[in-house]
């Protein structure tokens, strides 16, 4: 029994409940210099905006319609931006004061940003969901929605909505044809490459042009040699200059020294170059992320032949790395969280939408599309094209998130970016791990001053 089987929404006790614990001030909402309103138009109106990067416009659109359906005489106002133009105008709106009712966010940085914009979400959760609300959810993701918090603050100003794990893709076919297991330890990949070069297609396509991608390989490197350092040297407690650490820069500067990635690596980004070519068959590794899954949506319009119920793909693990942890570590976390504004002139409308986005039957609508991971348990497609498909989702769902310790992104902007050009040196020959890891250490120590 899926979720959408056993909770309600949309009850007019619900709806009372909400407006009473999520009220905020009800003002006159500005234009929002496309022709309409923001916030919920006025005042006891039925309206709520939503501005994200992500679901995808089409998949929006379903929940969206599942929900004004259920919900008649609601009506949700959408608009989904690339992600680069939708960091501009939430920036744009913030700063104006024309904050859409319910927003996209990324954990740490993103959300912190916006903090002071965002009503906290905990009494809204728990009338839609219970006093018991945060055991639905993975832990991951909790803890990744309040990261950065102000030290005190226990405040959720988002929650999840699709979380992830970060990992390895194989073409099996690839591997089966040439006697390959999928990698489990450092030394396998290396003879797995070993073996597979020289032919038409890339053993290992790492499409290092990315600073995301960068950071969540390196990420899962660092946590293999010394599972949570990196974290650590990000709260003060240890340095990025740590042997862990510096072991860890060696190891992804050896992706491309020793050949494992292909020629051209950092020219190569990962969509939609990187995954055309791997869903394509041109690549026998990549490393991506769950929602490679996506890839096998019947909803697309032409599902090509390995992506057809998963036919062609097997998710794996970073391989181990020689002296450090036994087992691979579980890296990965929240993919799109949703916050609302504080001065929403429709809170508890806005909170019903979040609500059903995340656990109803707009998640329903969301999940059937395998756009990426439930940030809920217990919540899977209606239907899968093949036995396979289901497998790789239980091994998702089931078996990998539950266990997701690390996360994939770091606390501030500035990290990050300093991480990716640290290692976009690093794979270019131009700094020595230590060289990067100091050049990381002293702009932490510049964040954390």
């Amino acid at each position: 029994m899926t979720l959408r089987r056993t909770l309600c929404f949309g009850s007019a006790a619900v709806a009372a409940s909400l407006l009473a614990a999520c009220a905020g001030g009800a003002t006159e909402s500005p234009d929002d210099g496309a022709g309409g309103t923001t916030g919920s138009g006025d005042a006891g109106s039925a309206t709520v905006s939503f501005r994200s990067w992500s679901p995808i416009e089409q998949t929006t659109a379903q929940m969206v319609a599942t929900f004004e359906e259920a919900n008649p005489g609601t009506q949700i106002d959408t608009t989904i931006f690339n992600y680069p133009e939708y960091i501009v105008d939430l920036q744009t709106r913030a700063s104006s004061g024309t904050m859409p009712d319910i927003v996209g966010l990324q954990p740490g940085a993103l959300t912190q940003q916006y903090r002071d914009h965002l009503m906290p979400l905990q009494q809204c959760a728990e009338d839609a969901w219970g006093p018991d609300w945060q055991d639905m959810f993975y832990p991951i993701g909790l803890d990744q929605a309040r990261m950065g918090n102000p030290e005190g603050d226990e405040n959720f100003y988002a929650l999840p909505i699709l979380v992830q794990t970060v990992n390895l893709w194989a073409n099996t076919q690839i591997l089966e044809d040439h006697g390959v297991e999928p990698p489990r330890t450092w030394d396998e990949l290396v003879a797995a490459v070993d073996t597979m070069s020289g032919n038409e297609f890339a053993p290992f396509l790492l499409p290092a042009k990315d600073s995301w991608l960068r950071n969540v390989v390196f990420l899962q490197i660092a946590n293999n040699v010394a599972p949570g350092l990196v974290y650590e040297a990000e709260e003060g407690a240890a340095s990025w200059t740590d042997d862990g650490i510096v072991t860890a820069f060696e190891y992804w500067g050896r992706l491309f020294s020793d050949g494992i990635a292909q020629d051209g690596a950092l020219a190569l980004d990962a969509y939609p170059n990187g995954a055309n070519q791997f869903e394509s068959g041109t690549a026998a590794m990549i490393p991506l992320g769950a929602w490679w899954i996506q890839q096998s949506d019947p909803s697309r319009s032409e599902v090509p032949p390995l992506s057809e119920g998963m036919a062609g793909f097997e998710p794996f693990l970073f391989p181990t790395i020689p002296g450090g942890a036994q087992e691979s570590q579980f890296v990965g976390g929240i993919d799109v969280a949703l916050g609302i504004a504080a001065d929403s002139e429709n809170p508890e409308l806005a909170c019903q939408v979040l609500t059903d986005w995340i656990a109803g039957d707009g998640a329903q609508d969301l999940i059937n599309t395998f756009n990426d991971l439930p940030a809920v348990t217990g919540l899977n497609p209606e239907e899968f094209t093949s036995d396979r498909q289901q497998r790789i989702w239980s091994t998702f769902t089931e078996d990998w998130m539950p266990q997701v310790q690390y996360s994939r992104y770091l606390q501030s902007p500035e990290m990050d970016s300093a991480l990716a050009d640290a290692l976009a040196a690093v794979a270019a020959g131009d700094s020595t791990p230590a060289e990067a890891a100091a050049a990381v250490q002293e702009v932490q120590d510049s964040v954390n001053s």
